[in-house]
């Protein structure tokens, strides 16, 4: 029951949540100076053109009844039509949507690999001159945010070293003949290899610029937590028994002292969902952080509610699995 009761509550937080981004981002981008509608126009268009097209997208009239009017369809499940495309608004959010989330999933693993690599190998030396080295890469890695490493990858893999393709998701001469959007797993399901090959020669600087400071994060919260789990009691009767360090590192610290950063990599994964933003303009990747910029400059209002919209719900339902994972792995909770 009292799960059930925890998610009852997330669920209904949830909900508040999503509707008061959904209020502040409605009212925030109409009050912005600009004209969406004037945009939209040619320089000699009358009076009665604008006054035509404000009313068929509902421009003429006030901004809370603008608002109840696209509640009232997002409830239906309509988000409105783009002003630029003249598209649904919700299919073209989930049609970009793939391609954000492959993208932020492969980031997630790399920066989870390289940071759990590198508080292993911290926590295996401490006290040597390689615990150093790692806590000097750590804070270089933190002090510089994804895009400028993104111009740093685009400068060295891309330009003096061409390995990697350094814009768009996948070759334009390549035949996709997939059903959904999720072109790297679907690859893989159709043992397309030569597919998945070419998708992730395009992925990997843009994944890489997102994931390396967050792999700094994970190295230095996991090496802390294993610096402070290695005192313990249960660690020493370990050591006792005769076990390696290597077996007393990953097999009685490292479950104990990987609850914490499970839950900031939970945490962190909606804000490197969020950091894909500029990443995917600087690589001119086929994502969702590129179309929200597209849709800024442009200012279409209706395409830029849906994808803060579709952001702020991926935030809260990530949050939602974080906090249920870390209450079943931690029996305190659980039990509570």
């Amino acid at each position: 029951m009292t799960l059930i009761r925890r998610i009852l509550l997330r669920l209904l937080t949830t909900a508040i949540t999503l509707f008061g981004v959904a209020v502040i981002v409605f009212f925030v981008i109409r009050v912005v100076p600009g004209n969406p509608v004037a945009m939209m126009l040619p320089p000699g268009a009358t009076d009665d053109d604008i006054a035509r097209l404000k009313a068929l997208y509902g421009l003429d009239k006030t901004i809370p009844e603008q608002f109840l009017i696209w509640l009232g369809g997002v409830l239906h499940g309509d988000f409105g039509t783009s002003i630029t495309t003249r598209q649904p608004v919700l299919s073209l959010v989930l049609s970009r949507l793939p391609a954000t989330i492959e993208l932020s999933i492969m980031a997630l693993v790399i920066a989870m690999i390289i940071g759990g690599a590198l508080a292993l190998t911290g926590t295996r030396k401490r006290g040597t001159k390689v615990e150093g080295t790692i806590d000097v890469t750590n804070g270089v890695a933190l002090s510089v945010p994804d895009f400028l490493w993104g111009l740093v990858l685009i400068l060295l893999f891309g330009v003096l070293w061409p390995i990697f393709h350094i814009s768009g998701r996948i070759s334009p001469s390549i035949d996709l003949p997939f059903s959904t959007n999720f072109y790297l797993f679907e690859s893989v399901l159709r043992l397309r290899f030569d597919i998945w090959a070419d998708l992730v020669s395009h992925m990997f600087m843009p994944s890489l610029a997102l994931a390396i400071p967050l792999a700094a994060i994970i190295a230095q919260l996991l090496k802390q937590s294993l610096k402070e789990t290695m005192h313990l009691d249960y660690v020493t009767l370990a050591r006792t028994k005769g076990y390696d360090e290597n077996h007393v590192i990953t097999r009685e610290a490292l479950p104990n002292a990987v609850l914490p950063t499970l839950t900031l990599i939970g945490v962190q994964f909606t804000f490197l969902i969020g950091g894909t933003v500029i990443i995917e303009r600087l690589f001119s990747y086929e994502g969702l952080g590129n179309m929200a910029i597209d849709a800024v400059i442009n200012r279409d209002l209706p395409l830029i509610q849906g994808i803060v919209i579709l952001f702020a719900l991926i935030f809260t339902a990530v949050n939602l699995v974080v906090d249920l994972t870390y209450a079943a792995l931690n029996p305190r909770l659980r039990n509570g």
